[in-house]
């Protein structure tokens, strides 16, 4: 097996995309397949880690989001890349411009195709203020996918929402974890004494980007009641982003720290107690699973990992999708019980444990030779369907 990795985004990006595919190609790299990647050239001039070889397209980032690009590049600038080297199979993990001219060019090259869906864009669109847009992209996105032998998505929730969307021949694939970096061990005194919080006192953290697709409104709500009921209670907000500058004057008491290091953002994770995520927009959300790992109490809307990773009450709290009212209160009533939050931690570290990325990459693999064999079988047995 060869396979291409078309993507938008790579490590040492910083965002659940680029860790999720640097993770998945690691582990191929290990079981003998060989990952050639197409992504945009870098901010920082590099060659990207763990691969086979890759090709960089022009980048272009997005007006008021330059942390966010998208590739620019002609079909036939990819069809002459791939008839030098010709994968077995094409995953696309992006839907925007280069996942189109990818698409274009591996169809006219008979080469199978596998789309990952990892971005709701169609949910962006709301958070954007630009909701008329959303039907249109999910009209593009099912034609998009359709053209393709299978769509992975990350919960067996979204699979059913894009299964009523009209898209065909979706499976789930899950994410896993490295449950040695992220671990309850890599708790730091002194980073909680640069805090100010004794060993008592609790900890509230969000982690991810700061931007309106992350529900931060509902963020500094649940921050300002925790607060009230907790005085002592600090709050620790790890990320970037174009919304930082509002929330800093929200929450003037909360410790921002910008973007960390691996290390150092397992340190965070372990050296609090409560971690508070009210975004709506991810397909995974691999920041839910970190913290549960490093042992913390999530409270989080029902939704992505959350819906499949915790049993409300038994290793963490989820409220209804949408609900803010509960999920505020969910929080409220959390920060002020630590024998609560101390058990829901332990336990959610046992099941985020189970999120093996082995395991994922095997069946990951799996999926690869199932969409090439149906690629070549005969019309009548072929899932890939015209688009």
């Amino acid at each position: 097996m060869r396979l291409c990795i078309v993507s938008e985004t790579w490590s040492p990006d910083i965002n659940g995309v680029a860790h999720t595919l640097s993770r998945l190609s690691y582990e191929l790299n290990r079981q003998g397949v060989p990952v050639d990647v197409i992504r945009p050239r870098p901010r920082v001039a590099g060659n990207a880690t763990g691969i086979n070889r890759e090709l960089q397209v022009q980048r272009l980032a997005l007006p008021g989001y330059s942390d966010v690009q998208v590739g620019l590049v002609r079909p036939a600038t990819l069809r002459r890349f791939w008839r030098q080297h010709r994968p077995d199979v094409i995953y696309l993990a992006t839907q925007g411009p280069l996942g189109w001219a990818a698409r274009q060019a591996a169809r006219q090259l008979n080469i199978p195709l596998v789309a990952g869906w990892h971005t709701n864009f169609d949910h962006y669109c709301e958070d954007y203020g630009v909701t008329w847009l959303a039907s249109s992209t999910r009209r593009y996105l099912r034609y998009f996918h359709n053209g393709c032998a299978l769509t992975l998505v990350p919960t067996h929730q979204q699979a059913k929402a894009l299964q009523r969307q009209g898209i065909r021949g979706v499976d789930v694939l899950s994410r896993g974890l490295d449950g040695e970096r992220f671990s309850p061990h890599h708790r730091d005194a002194e980073l909680r004494q640069h805090w100010g919080v004794s060993e008592h006192q609790p900890v509230a953290l969000y982690v991810g980007r700061l931007a309106a697709e992350k529900n931060l409104t509902l963020l500094h709500e649940s921050f300002q009641a925790m607060r009230e009921v907790r005085p002592d209670i600090a709050q620790v907000i790890v990320g970037d982003g174009p919304a930082r500058a509002q929330l800093e004057k929200v929450l003037p008491d909360a410790h921002f720290t910008g973007f960390v290091g691996q290390e150092s953002l397992a340190r965070h994770y372990a050296s609090a107690d409560l971690f508070i995520f009210p975004s709506l927009s991810e397909t995974w959300g691999n920041v839910v699973a970190e913290a549960m790992a490093s042992g913390l109490a999530v409270v989080a809307y029902d939704h992505a990992a959350s819906a499949e990773l915790i049993s409300s009450g038994h290793n963490g709290v989820t409220v209804p999708a949408g609900n803010s009212a509960a999920f505020q209160q969910a929080a409220v009533e959390l920060c002020q019980h630590p024998a609560d939050y101390a058990r829901l931690g332990r336990v959610a570290r046992l099941r985020a444990l189970e999120q093996s990325w082995t395991g994922i990459a095997e069946q990951f693999l799996s999926y690869l030779h199932q969409a090439q064999e149906a690629h070549h079988a005969p019309a009548s047995a072929c899932r890939i369907r015209p688009s």
